[in-house]
């Protein structure tokens, strides 16, 4: 199911995310070159305001005939200024602003559309514009079929009644029609989803009420928890239970309910502390019995058009096959099994294929982070099994609307102190023993780079990433104020890293870590929110082997007292002592999230 945008949509101002406006603009029609092509365009103009700067996000759909390349042009209505732009180049003089096409996203089909977005700054007020013209056609989402160039051409019969001038306008403010029409980014105008299951248990902790009321999302971790099984990680509250108060929160207005969809058959095969309930050969029952049924309640929810379904498919799966299989140091037969029989991709694509036909459902694929795949030889290779993923069980890339990095995980989200291509008395910061020759150090960098890899290996150029905040924000009285000024370079690494991990690999109930960035709506250019989806409290293993129904076992990672393997480079594993099982609540846990939090509470 491709993107849809409405040619017509509200503005709102709601907690949760950030503010929006957007609107379809235009007037007459104008002709393009070839009077045998069809010219006709809308366009939808997003724009996330702060005070004195702001983000746009700008979405053209081609309603004409095909375009090999393309420029977009309008007027500021005030003082707005460009300051930089993404998915194209631009041009300013004054008020007028001429955006045109990248190399990669200059062909548009019929009735395709192309992204780009830009940050700029204002004062006074931030009206939007109330006219595009697209290669000198004007916006209004009417289609010219023999657009005349020549101009003897005949005039329009004088003959022809004029239009009523006391016919009303139509309202730029008004809805779209079409319940469950797809925007560009789902968090812009929405309000989050507030859990109630774990609003409760982060307000009864001390000083939990500061953040009780963020948005989290749900987890979907065995089929069990689609009907709501009663469990300390779900409560009783099915999937249906959680869309009816989804609902309810939104009381008409735009929300977002983030679903994490997590129960492939040989679930997590290089960490045992996340094992699910399915075989590894049980790809029927995760369709007919955990997809179909997941996509069968969603589907009942889609006539709520103001209701965003965003599902964040199947955490630290795809990446395992290019990292984890016994070619690799660390490698586990489980990962060559999951490979081989295919179940990840064909799994994933099922998923993707099956939730993508609900009209008002986004698909976020987990994409790992910067600590796993950010080296070359995981960077690309990982790009192209997501690739893989998306075309397969019937998937097309059109059902994916975007990724996630971070998930579940402690990855910092900038590095202010460390330049990867920096050196360090005459010695490169790649070399040290804490980037080991990473490309990356922080999620954010990772993150915009992985995107532009996947629409060079055949993805929208429109896609969106999200990062998971929740716990990546290393604050407390160890995060570094400064550079280093020592001339060693592992010592100057060591004094200068945020994130306080022993390895990049660690990833089990951290010690040291706190809150991140709170969710927020279009922060950076590419990410389309920064999320908690890991609810900041549950663990993620138990620190010595408890005895469950849930299918999870005991990962040497999670305890305190190991020393690590060659997957994170025989460090210590970093993690918290008296953990319970991988989503239970960890109170420990989470009152060390609430005094590291960085942005502090």
């Amino acid at each position: 199911m491709s993107k849809v945008r409405a040619t017509n949509r509200r503005s709102w101002l709601r907690r949760g995310f950030a503010t929006a406006s957007s609107l379809a603009l235009g007037a007459s029609m104008v002709a393009l070159a070839a009077p045998a092509n069809a010219a006709g365009c809308s366009v939808d103009y997003q724009v996330n305001s702060w005070g004195s700067g702001f983000t746009a996000s700008v979405t053209i759909t081609n309603l004409g005939s095909a375009l090999s390349n393309w420029t977009l042009e309008w007027d500021f209505p005030g003082n707005q200024q460009v300051t930089n732009l993404w998915n194209g180049s631009y041009s300013q003089s004054g008020q007028h602003v001429s955006v045109d096409n990248a190399p990669y996203n200059g062909s548009v089909g019929e009735g395709g559309t192309v992204n780009f977005g830009f940050n700029g700054s204002y004062s006074g007020s931030n009206d939007i514009p109330t006219s595009f013209s697209l290669n000198g056609v004007t916006c209004d989402g009417s289609v010219d079929p023999d657009p005349p160039t020549d101009p003897t051409d005949p005039p329009t019969d004088p003959t022809d009644p004029p239009t009523d001038p006391t016919d009303p306008p139509t309202d730029p403010t008004d809805p779209p029609t079409d319940p469950g029409e797809r925007v560009d980014n789902p968090f812009v105008g929405a309000q989050g989803y507030v859990n109630p299951v774990w609003s409760a248990k982060a307000a009864a902790e001390p000083g939990g009420s500061a953040v009780a009321n963020e948005s989290t999302a749900v987890w979907l971790d065995r089929i069990g928890a689609i009907e709501g099984n009663d469990s300390a990680t779900t409560g009783s509250m099915g999937l249906r239970d959680h869309l009816d108060e989804a609902v309810a929160q939104a009381d008409g207005d735009p929300l977002v309910i983030q679903v994490v969809i997590y129960n492939l058959p040989g679930r997590d095969c290089a960490a045992l502390a996340s094992n699910g309930e399915l075989g590894p050969e049980e790809i029927d029952r995760y369709k007919n019995e955990y997809i179909d049924p997941i996509a069968d309640i969603m589907s009942d929810y889609a006539q709520y058009d103001n209701l965003r379904i965003v599902n964040i498919i199947e955490i630290d799966s795809l990446p395992n096959l290019v990292t984890n299989t016994t070619d690799n140091a660390g490698g586990t037969e489980l990962c060559d099994q999951m490979k081989a029989n295919g179940n990840y991709v064909n799994g994933v694509g099922y998923a993707l294929a099956t939730l993508g036909d609900i009209p008002n459902a986004y698909n976020y694929v987990d994409a790992a982070h910067h600590g796993w795949i950010g080296w070359d030889t995981n960077f690309g290779p990982s790009a192209e099994i997501f690739y893989e993923a998306a075309n397969a069980s019937g998937a097309t890339v059109d059902d994916v609307h975007g990724f996630i990095a971070n998930t579940a995980n402690y990855s910092a989200l900038e590095e202010p102190y460390l330049d990867v291509n920096g050196t360090v008395n005459g010695q490169m910061i790649r070399q040290s023993d804490w980037v080991d020759w990473n490309q990356y150090v922080d999620e954010l960098s990772f993150a915009q780079d992985l995107r532009q890899e996947l629409v060079s290996v055949g993805f929208n150029s429109d896609i969106g990433m999200l990062i998971d905040t929740s716990r990546n924000g290393w604050g407390g009285p160890e995060r570094p104020t400064g550079p280093s000024s020592a001339t060693d370079l592992n010592t100057y690494v060591e004094e200068s890293r945020i994130d306080r991990r022993f390895n990049p690999g660690n990833w089990c109930n951290q010690a040291g870590a706190g809150l991140g960035e709170r969710p927020t709506a279009a922060p950076e250019p590419g990410i389309d929110a920064y999320v908690w989806a890991k609810p900041p409290g549950e663990s993620d293993g138990a620190s010595e082997y408890i005895e469950n129904d849930e299918g999870k076992g005991f990962d040497e990672m999670c305890d305190p007292a190991y020393g690590g393997n060659a997957r994170n480079g025989n460090s210590p594993s970093g993690a918290l002592p008296n953990a319970p099982i991988s989503g239970h609540w960890f109170s420990a846990q989470f009152q060390e999230l609430l005094a590291n939090a960085y942005p502090p509470l």
